[in-house]
């Protein structure tokens, strides 16, 4: 029982310090550090090379010595700060406290594998297929290859029912709706200011349409509130030509706004992703990690409306831009 009670401690005391340095991280992004600097900090990391002491600015280099710092004070002294008694207070009165550790890049790309660079050797772009049968994709299913299934999606009734006014109908009428993104599905804010989707759906009808003063807005939310869910999949499906036997996640995504989408990332989830193109025009850059670059080269591609784009969005990182003017409005999930 004891020994229970001390992992659990452990684990208890690992979360805070864990909440600290995330912390200290977003602290160094508020002043001004960006996120291709402190990638190139984690690449520079993993292969013990002192590249950036002379490439990089000055400025660049006293921000971003702060993170590596913190990160090498973290890792040496994280054990035995475990193990203080000056820490019990503090995690006592914490306990408590709902805390939201949030999706930090910086952490997540500091911890992230070794890519293995034949995932994307020789792949200089997307593999665009017809609208297939379940039979003829078999071959692509589990792919790391970029796939585009052209006009597969056009027969979905979300094609013409979704909507901003659809989902914020939707929010509005089911009882703890706007709850569970807040409280156990995700919301992302990318570059709005938006704090929440009841945010999202309180903006007045000229930014909603993006009239002319007015800022852009770009959004994401996952689905797994099954009230819900149980509504929105009655007006599409799983796409028809995956695998009868695939692994399905029980959350979907909705992402919808306009011009610059999601900035250059990983996903860190367990599956392979598609997307339905429902409304608008999208552009999708993807690069190779960083360990990879030497081998293997980035590229972009169009997605047009009614378009299904499948990717490993663990192995490849990707941003995307709207068409200017247009509204685009996607779906998305796992599949594996």
């Amino acid at each position: 029982k004891m020994e229970r009670m001390g992992a659990v401690d452990v684990k208890i005391k690992t979360a805070y310090l864990f909440d600290q340095f995330v912390i200290l991280n977003q602290n160094v992004l508020n002043k001004g550090a960006n996120m291709s600097e402190m990638k190139f900090v984690c690449k520079s990391a993993r292969t013990h090379r002192s590249y950036y002491r002379t490439h990089f600015r000055p400025a660049v280099l006293k921000k971003l010595g702060y993170v590596s710092t913190a990160t090498v004070v973290f890792t040496l002294f994280l054990s035995i700060l475990l193990r203080l008694p000056l820490l019990d207070g503090m995690m006592k009165s914490a306990l408590g406290i709902r805390c939201f550790l949030p999706n930090n890049y910086f952490v997540w790309e500091a911890t992230r594998p070794i890519a293995d660079c034949n995932i994307c050797r020789g792949v200089n772009e997307v593999l665009m297929l017809p609208n297939i049968t379940r039979e003829e994709f078999f071959t692509y299913a589990y792919s790391y290859k970029p796939i585009l299934v052209k006009g597969a999606a056009k027969h979905w009734p979300a094609a013409k029912s979704f909507s901003f006014s659809f989902f914020k109908s939707l929010f509005e009428n089911i009882d703890g709706a706007y709850e569970s993104t807040e409280e156990d599905c995700q919301f992302l804010t990318f570059k709005t200011d938006f704090l929440s989707l009841r945010d999202v759906f309180a903006m007045p009808q000229s930014r909603v349409t993006l009239q002319e003063g007015e800022s852009s807005w770009y959004i994401g939310w996952s689905n797994c509130y099954p009230p819900v869910l149980e509504v929105m999949r009655q007006h599409y499906s799983r796409p028809h030509f995956l695998p009868a036997d695939a692994e399905h996640a029980h959350v979907d995504y909705i992402f919808m706004g306009y011009q610059q989408g999601a900035v250059m990332h990983l996903d860190y989830i367990s599956r392979l992703m598609w997307q339905a193109q429902l409304q608008g025009h999208k552009t999708w850059r993807l690069n190779p990690p960083p360990e990879c670059e030497d081998v293997c080269q980035g590229f972009q591609f169009r997605v047009e409306p009614g378009d299904i784009f499948l990717l490993d969005t663990r192995q490849w990182y990707h941003d995307t831009f709207i068409e200017e003017g247009e509204f685009s409005l996607t779906v998305s999930s796992e599949y594996g």
